[in-house]
C-alpha cells in the first residue's frame, strides 16, 4: 500500500519532466543565442585617464574669521596703543593643534595644590592643562583655570597685518 503512493508522486514528475523540451517550445530563444555566438566579438575601451587628487592645504588659520567683525583704526586705538603679537619662536604644545572649538572641559584635579583642568580633545583624548598652558590653532594662552570654566586668551590677526586678543571661555561641560 505503501509503495503505491510512492510511485505514484515518482511516475508524475516523470511525466512532467518529459514534457519539458526546451529546445521544441523555445527555438527562437535558441536561434538568438547562436546568432550572439557568431558575432565578432568587440573590444572593451581602454579607462580614461584621470589626474589624481592633490588636496588643498589651507593656509590661513591663524587669519581673522570671515565672521568676525573687522578691526577698523578706531578699534585699534581702542587698544590703548598696545601691540599684541603671538610668540612664533615658542614651542607649540599637543593641543594647539585641535580647534578650540572642539576641545571641551570635562573635570578638573587639584595636583600638589595647583588646579588642574582636564580637556577632552574631541578625538578621545583626555588632557591635564593649568594656568598658562596653550591650546587652540590661534595661540590661546589659559589666563584663568576655575573648577567650573576656563578663560583663553587668543592671538588672532586683525586683517590688517596686526594681532588682536579675542577672549573664549571654555565652561564645565556636565552629562546627565
Amino acid at each position: 500500500m505503501i509503495k503505491k503512493y510512492i510511485a505514484l508522486p515518482v511516475v508524475i514528475f516523470t511525466g512532467l519532466l518529459a514534457g519539458c523540451d526546451s529546445a521544441r517550445h523555445h527555438q527562437d530563444l535558441v536561434d538568438f543565442m547562436e546568432e550572439t555566438k557568431r558575432r565578432p566579438q568587440g573590444q572593451i575601451e581602454p579607462l580614461p585617464s584621470f589626474k589624481p587628487y592633490r588636496p588643498f592645504a589651507y593656509g590661513a588659520m591663524t587669519l581673522r574669521s570671515p565672521f568676525d567683525k573687522p578691526v577698523t583704526e578706531e578699534t585699534a586705538s581702542v587698544k590703548g596703543g598696545r601691540t599684541v603679537e603671538p610668540d612664533m619662536n615658542r614651542e607649540r604644545e599637543y593641543l594647539e593643534s585641535f580647534n578650540i572649538a572642539s576641545l571641551t572641559m570635562v573635570g578638573s584635579l587639584t595636583k600638589a595644590g595647583q588646579l588642574q583642568i582636564l580637556i577632552n580633545d574631541g578625538q578621545g583624548g583626555v588632557h591635564l592643562v593649568s594656568k598658562g598652558n596653550y591650546l587652540g590653532r590661534n595661540h590661546g594662552k589659559i589666563i584663568v583655570a576655575d573648577t567650573s570654566l576656563i578663560e583663553v586668551l587668543e592671538i588672532v590677526s586683525d586683517g590688517a597685518s596686526g594681532w588682536v586678543e579675542r577672549p573664549r571661555i571654555i565652561k564645565l561641560e556636565e552629562k546627565e
